[in-house]
């Protein structure tokens, strides 16, 4: 089959795309037959290197990447009980979904309802998910005001419109009046456009001074500071990702400064650390994104051999929505035509 590969660390040029034999599924797992893949930035800290010494995300060289995807189960391992070949599923927290098949853990399975497509799954279940334990899990409530930072991009539109779902003020931040409008068209109450603007000043306006109760931060470096003066008192800041870089030197005495406000930085994996909130976690996604309460936008498809052309628009920020591989797609070419799909 063909796969995605890396043999070291570096950029976009590292992965390669190779041969390798069909993998056989061990006790636990269920073997998919991919579909689509998801691109993560997860993938790029790993092929980057970042998680190289990381027990949660282990990267071991060689590798095949990719975390998420969907397609049909081909096979399944001892001990896995109700599910069938041809059956339709999604995942996220795998491994090896850059590739014609790739074996994952039963308890990362999730089926596809009828009627989703199997694209619109597999765009949905990392960006989904993480939306759902961010929106979830850090003391949100009705009336409180939020901060998402990069409102446009994948899990910034989600988590938007999971915010408003539970009756939270968004305050959103873009780059550029289109990404704006994405993020108001989410549900964002107020866009700020950060390279027009201090977006704490903007933050303290907008709140009567008082600040936001919690911070979604996933640009990292160039935003950790005035994440943090932009908290109103005690309120939290959530750093789940570090697209301008990663946030190597810290000063503790800003907690208190800011007002005595927390930082914390967390992995998915210990928000789907069971089966049964792995389960809950995506069925919920999944319903919402069939029923249409969540929207998903696909920005673009792409064929194996192109995937460096992925990783490089993702790592250039120049997303403003899913990036996929589609694994079976097949011929010469370069970019597939952009496709947007929205589930209205």
């Amino acid at each position: 089959m063909k796969a995605v590969q890396i043999r070291k660390f570096g950029g976009p040029e590292v992965l390669e795309v190779v041969d390798l034999p069909m993998p056989e599924p061990k006790a636990g797992e269920v073997l998919v037959k991919m579909a689509y893949a998801g691109v993560n930035f997860t993938d790029i800290y790993r092929r980057s290197g970042h998680y190289a010494e990381s027990p949660t995300y282990p990267t071991k060289l060689p590798v095949v990447l990719g975390l998420e995807g969907s397609g049909t189960v081909a096979a399944i391992g001892a001990g896995v009980a109700g599910l069938t070949p041809g059956v339709r599923v999604a995942f996220t927290r795998g491994s090896g979904a850059y590739a014609g098949h790739a074996n994952v853990p039963a308890r990362c399975i999730a089926r596809i309802p009828d009627g989703l497509p199997l694209d619109v799954a597999a765009a949905s279940m990392t960006h989904g998910m993480t939306a759902h334990y961010l929106s979830h899990e850090f003391g949100l409530k009705a009336g409180d005001t939020c901060l998402v930072h990069a409102g446009a991009g994948g899990v910034g539109q989600m988590l938007i419109q999971l915010a408003r779902m539970r009756n939270v003020r968004v305050i959103a931040t873009a780059g550029t009046s289109a990404k704006a409008a994405i993020a108001r068209g989410r549900g964002a109450d107020e866009v700020i456009l950060y390279r027009d603007t201090d977006f704490r000043e903007a933050v303290r306006k907008l709140t009567n001074g008082r600040g936001v109760d919690v911070v979604f931060d996933s640009v990292g470096k160039d935003t950790i500071h005035g994440s943090l003066y932009s908290l109103r008192p005690r309120g939290i800041c959530v750093l789940y990702g570090h697209t301008s870089g990663k946030v190597d030197h810290f000063d503790t005495m800003d907690l208190a400064e800011a007002g005595s406000v927390f930082l914390t930085r967390p992995h998915m994996q210990h928000y789907v650390a069971t089966p049964e909130e792995y389960a809950r976690r995506a069925n919920d996604v999944l319903r919402w994104v069939t029923e249409g309460r969540l929207k998903v936008t696909i920005q673009k498809k792409y064929r194996l051999e192109e995937v460096a052309a992925a990783h490089a628009a993702m790592a250039g920020r120049q997303t403003t929505g899913k990036l996929l591989l589609d694994v079976q797609a097949q011929g010469p070419g370069s970019e597939r035509p952009h496709v947007s799909h929205q589930r209205l």
